[in-house]
């Protein structure tokens, strides 16, 4: 027989429970759930949907179409439906795109693992997780988008495509030879390839396997079908972007920059169903440009192509890499790699510039106008590689012509003007250098940082990068550059800042919707994006980065756009920022294959920095 608890005790359980309570909530003090404003809506409130982990930073956005202040907010367990922790929401932001209000609603302080959701005014979150693991597995996952970007052999379809390319043309032998440069990845939903962008995708890869071994697994075979073969399938994957630069650099005095034109885009089709005839027949050949350093474009367009170096440096890095880490694994590779390497970096000497990609009947390229970040980081590469001083310095001079990637700061900037969207540059060469040199390259960083943090702090959402096209992939790019500060200095000073921007890329923005198809598996992601494979038969693209928002003004001013079907979003779109998840809306949902190999490296530090125990790395 159970004996009923007497008063003492029951006021002593009380106690006790209070106790753990104020403990469990890092002393967030309780309050009456009266005492949380009532604000009016309508209002919504943005999560990072894959989570947060216990001890990383941990905010969300409330976002108002009333001038309504908010006091407080309630972080709610959602097994119990019992109140957890209560903060005060702090600073009023204002107005920001389709919100009149918004607040930061901070609970970093609370770090007990299990399901939640956020409560302000009349506002409920979704339920999301507070674990260490909720980014294991997501580099992974996003490997799939690539591996489905393949040309030559294609795993996702197990089907074959683009196996006649090319033929050349600008190059120094006669136009219309063909060689072999079948393989690599096709950039996004149109089936073109270029090279500045695959070496970026491909140096991004290598650095993730590099960096952080750990993350990976090995469930794919070298073709990319299921299986094992002793190899992580981010290595595999980068050796399938490596197998193709070594194509469009088969001599050292060779160097081809891109395959096929826009004369792409004439409807959507599978790769492997590809009839586009570029003059030598339905499904021929395709041609690949030669990287001459002068103007190119075949139709009505050309564009401003002066120099060699850009795509050089990029083809110098990729190289330099991945001789460094094949090197006592595969001894030919690695002096395979080493060799182009050289080669590539002496194209680049001898015609400095840009190599812009070749537009023909739209007048949209890589408006690439910058080309010594490239060289930089092939130069660090190679000095890694080979303990040469005079690269050292080479790239040192390269590093102090360009401090900052000119776009951190700007309000725009033409589609890909300055790119890579960071420069690795800085980092790889700061991890060897004396101190005052690592502490002028991490400067750099720093004021990089910086510029884009001035404009970040004035709003909600800390959003200081510009909605140009591809916003999504500068939004990345400028957490790793965030992330590679912080590796280099242990300086928690911009964590919030960097946090801020991944959060976005996962649904802490106005749409309250990931960027990336089908992550989380059960949130609210891209289903309707630019792509052949999801419209004409709903195959998902699981992984892909879609560009993500642009500028109200760039949208309206775009060729072709057209939205096909009623905008879920319709009421958070405004006249700064719009994305639309309509397969019609090619600037914000057309995924993008070198955006999702840099999500690829971000998610990868992020599921290692989750671990526990893990330093950080200096």
């Amino acid at each position: 027989m159970k004996r009923k608890p007497t008063i003492l005790v029951l006021v002593l359980a009380a106690l006790i429970v209070t106790a753990n309570a104020i403990a469990f909530s890092n002393k967030a003090l309780p309050e009456p759930e009266s005492s949380i404003a009532a604000a009016k809506g309508p209002a919504w409130i943005r999560i990072n949907q894959l989570g947060y982990t216990p001890s990383g930073i941990k905010v969300a956005v409330w976002g108002s179409k009333s001038k309504t202040k908010l006091k407080r907010f309630e972080l709610v367990d959602a097994q119990t439906n019992k109140v957890v922790f209560r903060g005060k929401s702090g600073e009023a932001f204002g107005a920001y795109g389709p919100f009149t209000e918004s607040y930061r609603l901070n609970f970093t302080a609370f770090n007990k693992p299990g399901s939640y959701f956020l409560r302000a005014g009349a506002a409920k979150s979704p339920v999301f997780r507070i674990d260490a693991d909720v980014y294991k597995g997501t580099a992974d996952f996003a490997l799939r988008y690539m591996r489905q970007q393949r040309s030559g052999f294609n795993p996702y379809l197990k089907d074959s495509c683009h196996t006649h390319d090319g033929y050349t043309m600008y190059g120094p032998m006669p136009d219309s030879t063909i060689i072999d440069v079948s393989g690599g990845w096709h950039d996004a939903s149109d089936y073109l390839q270029y090279a500045t962008t695959s070496a970026n995708a491909t140096y991004h890869l290598l650095a993730a396997y590099r960096d952080f071994p750990g993350v990976f697994t090995d469930q794919h075979q070298g073709n990319g079908l299921e299986g094992n073969n002793g190899v992580a399938d981010v290595l595999d994957e980068a050796k399938w972007g490596l197998d193709w630069l070594l194509k469009l650099h088969p001599r050292e005095d060779w160097l081809f920059n891109q395959l096929a034109d826009d004369r792409d885009h004439q409807g959507m089709r599978l790769p492997t169903q590809d009839p586009i005839d570029y003059g030598m027949g339905n499904g021929g050949p395709r041609p690949v440009y030669f990287a001459t350093g002068e103007p190119q474009g075949l139709g009505k367009y050309k564009n401003r192509a002066t120099g060699v170096a850009s795509i050089a440096g990029k083809f110098t890095s990729a190289f330099g890499l991945a001789a460094q880490i094949y090197s006592g694994k595969e001894e030919s590779l690695a002096n395979l790699f080493s060799q182009k390497a050289m080669s590539a970096y002496k194209l680049g000497l001898a015609k400095p510039g840009v190599a812009q990609t070749a537009p023909c009947l739209a007048p949209y390229f890589y408006e690439e106008d910058n080309w010594v970040d490239d060289m930089q980081l092939g130069a660090a590469a190679l000095y890694q590689l080979t303990g040469n001083q005079e690269f050292f310095k080479q790239s040192f001079a390269y590093g102090l012509q360009e401090k900052v990637t000119p776009w951190m700061g700007a309000d725009t900037a033409r589609h890909y003007q300055w790119y890579p969207f960071h420069n690795f540059g800085h980092f790889e060469l700061a991890k060897k250098a004396d101190a005052q040199t690592k502490a002028e390259l991490i400067g750099f960083y720093k004021e990089g940082i910086e510029r884009v943090y001035a404009k970040a702090k004035k709003n909600a959402f800390y959003r200081g990068v510009p909605f140009i096209w591809c916003s999504n992939n500068l939004t990345t790019s400028f957490a790793i550059q965030n992330h590679l500060y912080r590796e280099l200095t242990g300086d928690q000073t911009y964590a919030e800042l960097e946090q801020a921007n991944i959060d976005w890329l996962f649904g802490c923005n106005p749409w309250g919707t990931s960027m990336v198809y089908g992550l989380p598996a059960n949130g609210d992601t891209p289903i309707d994006p630019h792509s052949a494979f999801t419209h004409l038969h709903k195959f998902p693209i699981d992984g892909g980065l879609v560009d993500g928002p642009v500028y109200g003004s760039i949208f309206n001013n775009l060729k072709g756009i057209k939205l096909y079907g009623e905008d879920p979003y319709a009421e958070f779109q405004s006249k700064l920022v719009v994305y639309h998840d309509d397969f019609g809306d090619y600037s914000t949902n057309e995924p993008t294959m070198d955006g999702t190999a840099s999500l690829i490296y971000l998610l990868a530090a992020k599921e290692y920095s989750s671990q526990e125990g893990k330093p950080v790395k200096k």
